[in-house]
């Protein structure tokens, strides 16, 4: 498909523009690739586009800076007993929602069990099972106050008991099924509390105004405890599905930020807009799913194993992607925290693993009187649509017919968890960064474990993980699990995730991470 260029004297006055902006332009734009769904954290889906603005507003135990670090929040300090399963928090004396209310210990406590209570069906209330009794509430079968949490010191000590110890916990808590929650203003409204006349926040910004499916608007919060570091005038979300128009309005100066270009266009920005246009490592996976069900041909370990030998990853990543994905061969990214990738086996010369590859499917029973066919289902989306032909065609030469089936992510994904696919199109970014957030899809019984792959070699290792403070011990466990089920193909890892925003030049405090996350508390443009 070709697209439109803008000419290059238009691009280069675009960007000069865009450098010369005045001083006094302190509002940000920025476009997101989805509406929010609530700021009732406890509803929110998890699209990436959801984290942008709720990490702005609200703030956890702990934050991030502009490079990702793992910084003090809402606690200043924090100590870990010597068995690694009690963590002790001591919140800032001046940590303030937007109405001027203290923050406490209570509201964490309180924000904590709301995101558990079964009431609220919180599709991420798993992030905080470390937790003792968090799944036990989850499901209902105890009391919310059993939830191993306490306030402590009048509010000001936010103590957590784990089931186990977790080193990825601090990790953890940037994500904003941590947040605290206004138990004053929740109590008070009820479930109105979220009505923007009602709501209060205790981010650097606290929301104004919310036209749906078009924009949101926060200015900054003058409660926060850093206020006077605030560069900003206020922030302005505007929802931009489409991605093509999100670059045509960056390109008219209408967005400061467009995050998630298209890949397609990637060569043409780059050109054009040199300045502007970031790509960067990012902590996320593009693979397929094996169905390893009973009935399945994918369930046949020489099956998974023909069909991973004959797949070009560079092909995919350089000629259809036009480099905007890079190959991969782990499951867990690059740039994941304490650990090193494992690589899937794949040793000779593309005809020798096409020979080896038909040698397997004929041991398992297939071949020109009895061809293979598989279904393969893939969320509708041009890029992954690229993929699943190219795939096909790569595993043609065998022999292979595939049937592709597409629908849209809501019922892709739904279809795939009830076990109705051959081969299915998937990815994961990072909740944080730490291996096991990766990995846990791969375990017996986990919902997201699309495949119903099932190695007990596999749970062992990442039980023993799961249970193991030192860090080194810990890493060779996980990395043995990984690289148990890439020896036993449970996946087809395919691509490693880039990030890809369109940024104007003239803003200082936008930093690329592996975790793609960008903070507007830390933004200005410069002077």
């Amino acid at each position: 498909m070709t697209h439109n260029r803008t000419p290059l004297a238009g691009a280069i006055a675009l960007a000069a523009a865009l450098v010369t902006t005045p001083a006094w332009a302190q509002t940000l734009n920025l476009g997101v690739t989805g509406e929010l769904a609530s700021f009732d954290t406890s509803q929110v889906s998890g699209g990436i586009w959801e984290s942008q603005i709720l990490m702005d507003v609200y703030e956890g135990l702990v934050k991030k800076a502009p490079d990702g670090e793992v910084l003090p929040g809402m606690a200043t300090s924090w100590e870990v007993s010597d068995d690694g399963k009690t963590y002790t928090f001591h919140i800032r004396e001046d940590a303030a929602w937007s109405d001027g209310e203290p923050v406490t210990a209570e509201d964490f406590v309180f924000g904590w069990q709301h995101l558990l209570d079964p009431k609220n069906a919180s599709k991420y209330a798993y992030m905080l099972y470390p937790v003792v009794n968090a799944e036990a509430v989850n499901t209902g079968e105890k009391p919310l106050d059993a939830l191993g949490v306490a306030s402590l010191d009048d509010g000001r000590t936010f103590q957590v008991e784990l089931t186990a110890p977790t080193p990825y916990f601090i990790q953890l808590l940037t994500h904003y099924t941590a947040y605290p929650a206004p138990k004053h203003a929740i109590e008070e409204y009820g479930k109105k509390w979220v009505k923007l006349d009602n709501i209060v926040t205790n981010g650097a910004f606290t929301p104004e105004e919310w036209v749906s499916q078009s924009r949101i608007s926060v200015s900054p919060n003058p409660e926060y405890y850093d206020a006077d570091e605030i560069a900003l005038d206020g922030v302005n979300y505007y929802t931009v599905e489409d991605r093509n128009a999100g670059v045509s309005r960056f390109r008219s100066g209408e967005l400061d930020i467009m995050r998630e270009y298209p890949s397609s266009l990637y060569g043409m920005l780059q050109e054009e807009l040199p300045d502007a246009t970031h790509m960067a490592p990012y902590l996320g996976s593009y693979y397929y799913v094996f169905n390893h069900r009973e009935g399945h041909p994918t369930a046949d370990p020489k099956v998974r194993e023909a069909l991973s030998l004959v797949v070009r990853r560079k092909v995919l990543s350089e000629q259809i992607m036009g480099g905007t994905f890079l190959p991969s061969r782990s499951f867990v990214p690059e740039g994941i925290h304490h650990y090193d990738v494992q690589q899937m086996p794949q040793e000779g010369s593309m005809d020798e693993r096409m020979e080896r590859a038909r040698q397997l499917l004929a041991e398992a029973g297939y071949g020109p009187d009895n061809p293979l066919h598989l279904r393969l289902r893939y969320n509708t989306n041009d890029e992954h649509k690229k993929i699943a032909v190219a795939l096909a065609a790569m595993w043609r030469p065998l022999g292979v017919e595939i049937e592709m089936i597409n629908s849209e992510a809501t019922v892709h994904y739904q279809t795939i968890a009830e076990g109705d696919f051959d081969i299915a199109r998937a990815g994961w970014i990072a909740d944080y960064n730490d291996a096991e957030n990766f990995l846990s899809l791969l375990h017996s019984g986990v919902g997201n474990n699309y495949g119903a792959y099932s190695n007990a070699e596999f749970d062992d290792l990442t039980d023993q993980a799961s249970h193991t403070l030192d860090a080194d011990k810990r890493e060779s466990l996980l990395e043995q699990a990984e690289q148990t089920a890439l020896n036993d193909y449970a996946i087809l890892p395919l691509l490693y995730y880039v990030s890809r925003n369109l940024v104007n030049p003239a803003i200082s405090g936008w930093e690329d991470n592996v975790e793609d996350d960008h903070p507007s508390r830390w933004i200005s443009f410069d002077k």
